[in-house]
C-alpha cells in the first residue's frame, strides 16, 4: 500500500490524532451515540426542571410566576396562565430519547464495516443539536423572568412535620440510637395526628409520656430556618453552603471561552 502519513492528514483535517484500527474508524458511529446520549441526557435534565416550575406555578404551590411571553392564556379560562414554553421543553425530551434509540437502532444489526445504513445518521445528530440549542436558548431567556413568591414558600415550609428528621437526628446526638429515634418521631407524629395538631404543639410530659427516651430539648427546634442552618456538610441545605456552590459554579461559567464579561 501506500505509505500515507496519516498524522499529517489528521492535523490537517483538524483531527487531535490518527486511529489506531482502521475498521473501527469507519464501521462504527459512537462519537455520534455518545453525542446523542448525551443530548438525551440533557433532554431529560430540562425535562425534569420543566415539571418542577410547571408544578411551582400551579395555584396548588404558588411558588414562581413566568414572564408572559412565555406563556398564553386559556381558550375558555380568562383567569388561567398555560406555562407553554415550560411544557414544549419538556415534550422535546421524547424527540431527544427517540433520536438516540433511532441511531442506535440502526447501528444493531450491521457487520462490524461501513454500510450505506450509515446515512441515516444525519437526521437524529442534527435534530437533536438543533431542538438542544433552541431549548437552551428558550430556557435561559425564561429564566430571565422567573420571579419567586416568598410569603408562599414560607407558609409552605411552615409545616411542623417537616422538622421530624431534625428532631430524630438531636436525639442521635443525645445518644439515642437512629433506629430508635426514628421510632420515637414516629410516635410523637402519629400523636400529633391523632390530637389534629401541630408535631411542636407538643409538650414535655406528651414526649416523656412516649419514653423517657425522648428528650424534650427537641422542641426548641421550631423553624425551617432552625432546620437547614444545622446542617453541616458539602452539598446540604445550609445557606453558606449553598452560598459556596453558587459563587463556583458562576467562577466556572465566567471562565468559559467566549463568555462577556458580565453576560449571566
Amino acid at each position: 500500500g501506500f505509505a500515507l502519513d496519516r498524522a499529517f492528514v489528521a492535523r490537517r483535517l483538524g483531527f487531535a490524532g490518527v486511529t489506531s484500527n482502521s475498521m473501527d474508524s469507519v464501521a462504527d458511529r459512537d462519537c455520534l451515540v455518545e453525542f446523542l446520549s448525551c443530548a438525551a441526557m440533557l433532554g431529560m435534565h430540562l425535562s425534569r426542571l420543566a415539571e418542577d416550575f410547571v408544578l411551582w406555578m400551579s395555584p396548588e404551590f404558588g411558588f414562581i410566576d413566568i414572564g408572559d411571553a412565555f406563556c398564553t392564556g386559556s381558550s375558555i379560562m380568562p383567569n388561567k396562565k398555560n406555562p407553554d414554553v415550560l411544557e414544549l421543553l419538556r415534550g422535546k425530551c421524547g424527540r431527544l430519547y427517540g433520536n438516540l434509540i433511532a441511531l442506535l437502532t440502526v447501528m444493531k444489526g450491521l457487520p462490524m464495516t461501513y454500510n450505506r445504513d450509515m446515512q441515516e445518521d444525519k437526521e437524529p445528530v442534527f435534530n437533536s443539536a438543533d431542538t438542544l440549542l433552541a431549548a437552551l436558548k428558550t430556557l435561559a431567556a425564561m429564566l430571565r423572568t422567573v420571579t419567586f413568591k416568598p410569603a408562599r414558600l414560607a407558609a409552605a415550609s411552615d409545616d411542623a412535620f417537616l422538622l421530624a428528621t431534625d428532631w430524630a437526628d438531636y436525639l442521635v446526638t443525645h445518644g439515642v440510637p437512629f433506629r430508635r429515634a426514628h421510632e420515637l418521631v414516629g410516635k410523637a407524629v402519629a400523636l400529633s395526628i391523632g390530637r389534629k395538631c401541630r408535631l411542636t404543639d407538643l409538650n414535655a410530659a406528651d414526649l416523656r409520656a412516649i419514653s423517657g427516651e425522648f428528650d424534650p430539648g427537641v422542641l426548641g427546634i421550631r423553624t425551617a430556618a432552625q432546620s437547614v442552618n444545622a446542617k453541616k456538610t458539602v452539598g446540604s441545605t445550609n445557606p453558606r453552603a449553598v452560598e459556596r456552590e453558587l459563587a463556583k459554579w458562576a467562577g466556572l461559567l465566567a471562565a468559559q471561552p467566549g463568555r462577556r464579561p458580565g453576560t449571566k
